[in-house]
Formats: structure tokens, C-alpha cells, sequence
């Protein structure tokens, strides 16, 4: 009904026909109208109010509100479908769906189409297992972002520190997860600064900002995850990574001194290191070497020792067989001896007036030294002295005479000598 409508209002005395005056509508009219839509919807034929009789008025109200009462029942019914489709959900591949009644934990559901009851009876929620989550500790968002009160740690040695890390972590039983926890990135904050304080208050601070980051790192993933199991949070620790560890700003100029200190100190060390493992082994080897020149002098005296007793008891065997032979022999070997290592001049004093001279020594080195070459052996050094035999067997003729007169010399001199003895 629009307002443009001919019937539009109520034009008193009850006569709606003709004029053009308009008021508000009449509402007896537009409730008639309703019902008559509604029973049309049912399939019941609408009843006005003049084809009836005087009860027929009467009896109006009470049908109509029969009408409107099933067409709430419609409307409660279409209400009651959706609100009953609204217990489905689903719950994706990576995901938990938890079922709540009242509050109250009923079951935990796997991927896929579900129905719950609607609410306010049971509601659900799903949970990620396998998305990995990340708190920092120290930082949040950039290393320059410092929180102080996180990261400033005290080790053993009572030495300040400023370690900042990141701790990544998955869930692993979501009932606990939702109720164990208020807040789980606060629980694994604390419970991870808990655990680092504990392994840097144990620790050099050396050992933390140098060798021992790796260490530190996992050891401190393993008590964290204790702590979060100990309070059943339903959390799995996947990763700590240390993203920085610094003394305090306050002091970094002195400690940067202090390290440069301890390389010069490192540096000395291995050169003094290095120049004693250039000097000890040449030591040692000096030493061995002595040691071992002292042992072959001692078994080369011990041996010319035992040669000399055993060639004595040897000549004593032959002396006692024939003494004269033997100690002709032996003066005649202690002679040969001798002269050997001595400038020898043979003079014959028996024959003539006249005086000859002659040089046995330069007459050998000569005869040696076209045979010797231009150079003596340097390994084998210089070549013995040939005997005067072979001496005088290279003598040039007009040396004859001579020789000659040196062997009458010897043997003079011998018959000397066994005439004395």
C-alpha cells in the first residue's frame, strides 16, 4: 500500500469513500491486509470482515492471531534449520579443532568436515600444530631495539653481558596449549630468559661471547623445553639462535682493549711457542748427536783397545815361539812407523868424497802425483804414500847409483844392529 493511495487514512464517520483528504492509515485495515497475505501463503482462503455476520466480527481477532501463530512456527522452524547448520566447521590438514560444552573440554577433532552442537551449547576452536612461531628475546624486531631488562646477564666470573636470541617453537598437544596457558609467547619468553640466566650465571663470559655460543645455545633449548614441560604447556621447542652477544655498551671500549690485550698476549705466546719448537729440536738432535759421536768413540777406543790386547797376546804367542825373529820384526815395524811420518834424506858417507843428496819425499810425492790427478778424492781424501819399493822402481836411470847405495846403507845398518845385539 502506498501513500498515494485512495484509502490512505481515516476520514471520520466511517465514510472512506470519495474526498481527498488524507490522514494515517487505518491500522484495523493494514493488519486484514496481512492476514490475508499470511493465509494465502497457507493455502486458506481469506475471510473478511463484511461477508460475515455480526459474530463473524466477533470471531476476527481470534483467527487472526491463529494465522499469525503459524507463521511464527515457520519462522522458528527456518530459524532452528540455520541455527543447527551452524555447529558444522572444518578443520584444515595443519590444524586441531578443539569442542567445547559450556567451557568445558569434550573431545579434540581431526581434519575435516565436523558438527558440533550450536551455541551456545558446544564451541570449538581450531589450533595450528604446525606453524612455527617466534618470540625475541633481548630485541624485538631489529637487534638495534635492545630491552635491557632482557638481555643484560651475569656470569660467573661477575661480568655483565648483553645476549640477545630468538626462540622458535611449535605446538605439539593443543588441550594443553589452550588451557595451561594465559599468554604462550609470555610463558616461552620467561621461561627461556629463565633458562639462558641459569647456563650464563654457570658460565665464563669468555666462554659465552666466544667458544661457548653454540654450547649456550643448546643447552639452553634443552632447559627450556623442561621448564615448558614441567608446566605442561603443550609447547615443543624447535630452535634457540643467538643473534648477539656483547659486553654492555658502557664498557665496550675497555673490554675491546682488554681482548686486543689478550691476542698480543696469544700472538707472544705463539711466537715464543714457535721459536722454542725451532730451538728444542735442534737441541735435541745436537745432543743425540753427541751422544752418539761419545758411544762410537767409546766402542771404536774399547775396540782398538780389545785389538791391541788381542795382538799382543798374538805377538806374545809368536815371541814366545821365536823371540829373535820377533823382535827383529817389530823394531823393523816401529821403524817403518816412524820413518814413515818423517822427512827421509839418504847420504852415502861410504863410498866416494862426494856428498849425494836425495830426497826420497819429493821424489815419491812427484812420482804419486801424475797418478793422483789434479785433485785428491775429497771423500776418499788423499792416496798412501807408495811404498820405497815402489819409489825406487820409478826412479829415473841416472838415479841408479843411488839406490843402489842406499841399499848397501840398510844393509850395513842391519849388520850393525845384529852385531851390538
Amino acid at each position: 500500500m502506498s501513500l498515494n493511495d485512495p484509502k490512505w487514512g481515516n476520514r471520520g464517520g466511517g465514510d472512506n469513500r470519495g474526498g481527498d483528504n488524507q490522514g494515517p492509515p487505518d491500522l484495523e485495515e493494514l493488519w486484514r491486509d496481512f492476514n490475508r497475505r499470511l493465509s494465502g501463503m497457507f493455502g486458506r482462503n481469506g475471510q473478511g470482515g463484511g461477508s460475515g455476520g455480526g459474530d463473524g466480527g466477533n470471531r476476527m481477532p481470534e483467527l487472526n492471531f491463529r494465522q499469525f501463530g503459524g507463521g511464527i512456527g515457520l519462522i522458528a522452524a527456518f530459524a532452528a534449520v540455520i541455527w543447527l547448520a551452524s555447529g558444522f566447521y572444518i578443520v584444515d590438514a595443519s590444524q586441531r579443532g578443539i569442542v567445547l560444552q559450556f567451557g568445558r573440554f569434550v573431545e579434540a577433532t581431526d581434519p575435516g568436515l565436523r558438527w558440533r552442537l550450536p551455541y551456545p551449547v558446544q564451541t570449538h576452536e581450531l589450533v595450528n600444530l604446525t606453524g612455527v612461531r617466534t618470540v625475541e628475546i633481548g630485541y624485538r624486531g631489529s637487534e638495534r631495539n635492545k630491552v635491557l631488562k632482557e638481555a643484560l646477564m651475569l656470569t660467573d666470573d661477575e661480568n655483565i653481558v648483553n645476549i640477545q636470541f630468538a626462540v622458535q617453537y611449535i605446538l605439539k598437544d593443543p588441550q594443553q596449549y589452550l588451557f595451561n596457558n594465559r599468554n604462550a609467547d609470555d610463558s616461552v619468553i620467561q621461561a627461556a630468559e629463565t633458562a639462558v640466566r641459569e647456563i650464563v650465571g654457570k658460565s665464563r663470559m669468555d666462554f659465552v661471547l666466544y667458544e661457548g655460543r653454540e654450547q649456550v645455545a643448546a643447552n639452553a633449548q634443552k632447559l627450556t623445553q623442561d621448564i615448558l614441560d614441567r608446566y605442561a604447556t603443550g609447547i615443543q621447542v624447535s630452535k634457540v639462535t643467538m643473534q648477539n652477544a656483547q659486553p654492555p655498551e658502557q664498557v665496550q671500549a675497555a673490554f675491546d682493549d682488554a681482548v686486543k690485550a689478550g691476542q698480543d698476549r696469544e700472538r707472544q705466546k705463539n711466537e715464543g711457542q714457535a721459536y722454542a719448537n725451532d730451538v728444542i729440536p735442534r737441541a735435541r738432535g745436537a745432543a743425540s748427536r753427541l751422544l752418539e759421536e761419545a758411544d762410537a768413540y767409546k766402542g771404536r777406543v774399547v775396540a782398538q783397545a780389545e785389538g791391541d790386547a788381542s795382538r799382543f797376546r798374538q805377538i806374545y804367542t809368536e815371541y814366545a815361539k821365536a823371540p829373535e825373529v820377533t823382535r827383529q820384526r817389530m823394531y823393523l815395524d816401529t821403524m817403518q812407523q816412524v820413518l814413515s811420518n818423517t822427512s827421509k834424506v839418504m847420504v852415502d858417507a861410504k863410498s866416494s868424497g862426494n856428498l849425494l843428496y836425495l830426497p826420497l819425499d819429493k821424489l815419491i810425492q812427484a812420482t804419486a802425483a801424475p797418478s793422483a790427478g789434479p785433485a785428491a778424492d775429497p771423500v776418499q781424501g788423499p792416496r798412501p804414500t807408495p811404498s820405497p819399493a815402489a819409489a825406487e822402481s820409478n826412479v829415473s836411470p841416472p838415479r841408479a847409483d843411488a839406490l843402489s847405495g842406499e841399499s848397501r846403507t840398510r844393509e850395513s845398518m842391519r849388520n850393525r844392529e845384529r852385531g851390538e845385539r
